[in-house]
């Protein structure tokens, strides 16, 4: 179990609070969750840290309006652009050794964004069931496009996000539950969600994603309703220097379905030659 007390930090980053976990000690990798509502650092990634701790040192970072990073108020703009800005700041602030940036989702958008647009913060990239390519929504993730913050909603999320194998804990609920109703937590999250309506989606133009050069690993889970594997195969095509690892039995989450298997594929690709 991960001890928030001794590993959890907070920097400023552009006069935002910003939380992270930090273990172990070694080659960096940074992994950045999605965008979910009750989606932070410790709740996606707590089963994936402690398999990569040996040999690595590992970041698992709050993005800008969710856990316990800062919640901007007034006319501040939560968009894609502010979230790139945001967390390649982060990346800057802790002056890290070519890392290793993981980013599921909205996190996988926001870390392509940095490889592009500051290529000189990341090493390697792992995208996984990555946001960022202009996808139809599936029928079954009404639950989580309109969470409706209740309870059992939260059950109606996870489980959409999950294969039919999955077993919904209580804790997870609890623990996500908590998060998204949280009064700030909330007014964030409304605002991301409504810049996103506005365009239509989260995702950039093909030229742009082209534009990535940073050695990047697809990751995606073969039942993914979030990211069809389609996508995958759409961004191996795109990015040039890039291989692909398709999940079996994987929702969007490999991270919390099938930790022990994505800790060893990101740690496979974080030791392999570039």
């Amino acid at each position: 179990m991960i001890n928030l007390d001794v590993h959890g930090h907070n920097i400023m980053v552009d006069g935002v609070s910003t939380f992270f976990i930090d273990v172990g000690a070694g080659k960096p990798i940074v992994l950045i969750h999605g965008g979910g509502a009750g989606a932070d650092s410790w709740g996606n990634w707590k089963d994936v840290i402690p398999a990569l701790g040996d040999g690595f040192r590992v970041i698992a970072v709050d993005m800008l309006g969710f856990g316990h990073t800062g919640k901007p108020n007034g006319d501040f703009v939560y968009s894609q652009q502010a979230r790139i800005r945001h967390m390649a700041a982060f990346l800057k602030a802790l002056d890290l050794d070519a890392p290793l940036v993981v980013g599921n989702s909205m996190g996988g958008a926001t870390a392509l964004g940095i490889a592009v647009e500051h290529p000189e913060l990341i090493g390697k990239l792992i995208l996984m069931g990555s946001a960022g390519l202009n996808t139809q929504v599936h029928e079954d993730l009404k639950p989580v496009i309109h969470y409706d913050f209740t309870r059992d909603g939260m059950v109606r999320l996870v489980r959409a996000l999950t294969t039919d194998a999955f077993v919904i804990d209580d804790a997870l609920i609890d623990y996500r539950f908590s998060l998204a109703t949280d009064p700030d937590t909330r007014r964030a999250y409304a605002a991301a969600m409504a810049w996103i309506r506005e365009q239509n989606g989260l995702f950039y133009p093909e030229a742009y994603i082209r534009q990535n050069r940073v050695p990047t690993l697809v990751v995606n889970g073969k039942n993914d309703k979030v990211v069809p594997v389609s996508n995958a195969y759409k961004f191996l095509d795109l990015i040039e220097q890039s291989s692909g690892y398709i999940m079996p039995y994987c929702g969007h989450w490999a991270m919390i379905e099938h930790p022990v298997a994505f800790a060893r594929i990101t740690r496979d690709f974080a030791l392999t030659a570039a």
